[in-house]
């Protein structure tokens, strides 16, 4: 037990490296299943292809953004006490990391498709098993790799700056250089979601428009010149996007936690570090559960549940990770702690990660409700498109702001139980349980888009129904859990919004955000309106592209005769080049807004109101983009994923008024029209919401220290029985006049006087032996 104590802190990259290296065999395993016929094979190598193209263009960009914001990082990593140059080194670290994590999930799911699609000709049970395997190799890459790269940086970290005593300005320093690593992460996260959005649905809307409107031919029909372009976009997007985001999730919940864990005194057997530590160690305990779980995620036969098989797994991992939080939060932490005054005990931790868990369930379950095939939301909006393409889109909207409803109440319910249970780092620590099991969300939305893709290839090889049948079913799966993995993300972002924010507000020096101060309540309003013109940014490029892309698809069944009648080829490269180059374009200005915004404020407001310090001004935009983001983000993902799977049921077949309504229908017609509004909603803007409300926070942490207040030092006396609040009057050179005001709780000022004292200007603490004239005897 004792080397388990002294090198607890090395386990957390052995966890992620065993992480990775089971992900590697998973791999293995998938790249060594059939691949099916030759035109299978050719199909498969356009999806990657192209794939690979965007993914290359958006590196380049970003290569140059990458280098540039390191640059200015480390410039101000010189500055101000408490920052160091070292943020540039982890900020590169955290982007690259978070690319590569992206990487890792789109090449294994440009393999598990076509693999998937020949499984499916055998069985369900191994097209499902192909396809969950392909997305737990995404999953374990992502989580295995930000427990390796966080653990492995902090460990550095704390050899660089000689850290000893983990309450001292060395420690802080460590963290806020550590706070680099998840803006990098953040940041291509950003990009990767907007960018990969963009081009999945301008393809998606594109060929929805004009293949199955316009020709009348399926979605994924081989003649369709934007169907390889359709399918690359669901790589691109829901693959390296997603991956991207909750990598970034993932560490930003984890830093934020240890941020607000720095501030606690803990008389532990890990040298104080336990209030850090533990979420790392939470983390990849969470990695080697999910492992555990996703072994669990089997069926039968043809006519077993998909949904209870992955819920299965989903389930299993949050119980084992909620049963070892008991034993480890009273192992490693002390029994009695506090936070900002206020206390906590070890057993409080375990119910404040305890509520975390029941909040990502709940989130998951009540997404889930309102996106899924045969719920009485769907059901509605199938109703409504009978009577018209108006009324359906009618139907989606009412339906996407009713479901904001619930979760708002259970992530209002939530964040008040973590705070009751252990104060901020309650909330903070509760994330950090929500996000555990993020290697098993992963895993089961990646699915989807490979069971997606699976289905595609499908369709375009002309395969016998009975495997389109199959695949269909695990790519309607696929969007619930897409929806579902949509709500955890935006509830976990949430929680780790406000953790990122109390940790803003601790090194900005401010105590509170007073919203009765002009300037304060003026941001706030300013940052309520952040995520809708995000927004119109993000779906107004959607429009753009789609717009090139209906043209484009337009020309080739003009000009290229033959295409209808399959005697000729599409010119898939010019559609996947459309919503490259449209992709890399659009990306630009909304994740310029999401980065420049705080610094704009943190900074063009220092010392313009003497009633409100520009880090209050930025808590304020902080609070108003925090709140209308996740509103904003769970009506956009819950009504595109339930205008989704309405068009979809017109595939089985529906009864609506006595009549049974099928594909080509006018019904279905509208539902189509819903499904191609709501593409832009769940697929590009709604999933940036939870990236753009915590990069803006993690962007006000990295700046706090150079628009922070400054605070009066506080002397405490040996016995706490008293302090001594040091008010600076003036300073000339090493020697300051100093008021010492001794006061004891709840008491009056009792005695002050006025002294000369040398003060080193880089310290921030004195101790009372600096006044050997003062006593605990001179208080009256």
């Amino acid at each position: 037990m004792e080397f388990l104590q002294n090198n607890l802190i090395y386990m957390i990259p052995l966890m992620g490296i065993i992480g990775l290296l089971v992900m590697a065999v998973k791999a293995s395993w998938v790249t060594k299943q059939d691949a099916g016929e030759t035109n299978m094979v050719e199909l498969a190598k356009y999806i990657a292809d192209g794939a690979m193209s965007f993914l290359k263009a958006e590196w380049k960009v970003l290569s140059y953004f990458v280098v540039i914001a390191a640059l200015i990082l480390g410039f101000s990593g010189t500055l101000v006490e408490h920052s160091s140059p070292i943020i540039a080194i982890t900020f590169i670290i955290g982007a690259v990391f978070s690319a590569t994590a992206g990487y890792i999930g789109m090449r294994i799911a440009t393999k598990a498709n076509v693999r998937t699609t020949q499984a499916a000709r055998t069985s369900l049970k191994q097209a499902l098993k192909v396809s969950f395997t392909g997305g737990s190799v995404m999953g374990l890459g992502v989580a295995g790799m930000a427990v390796l790269g966080l653990g492995s940086v902090f460990i550095v970290l704390l050899q660089v700056f000689n850290v000893v005593d983990v309450n001292s300005g060395e420690m802080l320093t460590a963290i806020e250089s550590l706070a680099g690593f998840s803006l990098g992460a953040e940041s291509i996260a950003l990009f990767a979601r907007v960018g990969g959005g963009i081009y999945t649905k301008a393809a998606d809307v594109g060929a929805d428009l004009v293949g199955k409107v316009e020709a009348g031919i399926p979605e994924d029909d081989i003649r369709n010149p934007a169907t390889i372009a359709d399918n690359v976009g669901d790589n691109v997007g829901d693959v390296a996007g997603m991956g991207a985001d909750l990598f970034g999730s993932y560490v930003a919940t984890i830093l934020a936690t240890m941020v607000l864990g720095q501030e606690i005194v803990a008389a532990d057997n890990f040298g104080g570090m336990s209030t850090i530590l533990l979420p790392m160690v939470i983390a990849g305990l969470g990695l080697l559960f999910s492992i555990v779980a996703m072994s669990l995620v089997k069926i039968s036969g043809e006519d077993s549940s998909v949904q209870k098989a992955l819920n299965m797994g989903n389930w299993s991992s949050i119980i084992m990770v909620v049963i070892i939080s008991y034993p480890l939060s009273l192992w490693m932490l002390p029994e009695s702690m506090s936070i900002r005054g206020f206390e906590f005990t070890s057993i409080d931790v375990f119910y404040a990660i305890l509520t975390g868990s029941v909040v990502g369930a709940l989130m998951s379950w009540v997404t889930e409700y309102y996106t899924s095939m045969g719920r009485p939301p769907v059901n509605s909006i199938i109703r409504q498109s009978s009577t018209g393409h108006a009324t359906n889109i009618i139907g989606g909207i009412a339906v996407g702001m009713q479901s904001t409803v619930i979760p708002i109440l259970v992530l209002a319910a939530g964040i008040v139980t973590s705070y009751t249970f252990a104060g901020l780092y309650g909330v903070a620590i509760a994330a950090a349980g929500m996000m555990a099991t993020t290697a098993m969300q992963l895993a089961i939305d990646a699915f989807g888009p490979i069971a997606d893709n699976a289905g595609g290839i499908a369709e375009m090889s002309q395969l016998p129904p009975e495997v389109r049948g199959r695949t269909d079913k695990l790519d309607a799966v696929g969007n619930t859990t897409a929806a579902t993995g949509k709500g955890f993300a935006i509830a976990s972002a949430a929680l780790t919004a406000l953790a990122l924010f109390a940790a803003f507000v601790g090194l900005a020096g401010i105590s509170s955000i007073d919203i009765f101060k002009a300037p304060v309540l003026a941001a706030l309003f300013v940052g309520a309106m952040i995520p809708y013109i995000f927004s119109s940014l993000v779906i107004s490029a959607v429009g753009r592209a789609a717009m090139a892309m209906v043209k484009e698809v337009r020309r080739q069944f003009k000009e290229i005769p033959g295409i209808m009648e399959y005697t000729a080829k599409p010119e898939y490269e010019k559609c996947v080049e459309i919503s490259t180059k449209a992709s890399i374009k659009e990306m630009m200005l909304p994740g310029a807004i999401a980065l420049i915004t705080p610094i704009l404020v943190g900074f063009g407001f220092k010392d313009v109101f003497p009633e409100a310090p520009s880090a209050e001004i930025l808590g304020g935009l902080l609070a108003g983009v925090t709140v209308s983001g996740v509103l904003l983000g769970i009506f956009m993902n819950n009504a595109g994923g339930a205008w989704d799977n309405a068009k979809k049921s017109f595939e089985e077949g529906v009864e609506i008024d006595g009549k049974m309504e099928y594909k080509g229908s006018e019904a279905h017609k509208a539902s189509v029209t819903g499904d191609t509004v709501g593409d832009p909603f769940k697929d590009t803007s709604g999933p940036s919401m939870n990236i753009l409300i915590k990069l803006m926070s993690i962007v006000a942490l990295v700046i706090a220290p150079h628009i922070a207040v400054d605070q009066p030092a506080h002397i405490e006396t040996e016995n706490n029985s008293s302090s001594i609040e040091v008010i600076i009057i003036e300073n000339e050179s090493t020697s300051s006049e100093i008021q010492l005001i001794e006061v004891e709780e709840n008491a009056d000022i009792i005695n002050a006087e006025k002294t000369d004292v040398n003060i080193d200007e880089n310290s921030t603490s004195m101790k009372m032996n600096d006044f050997p004239d003062i006593t605990d005897q001179d208080i009256l």
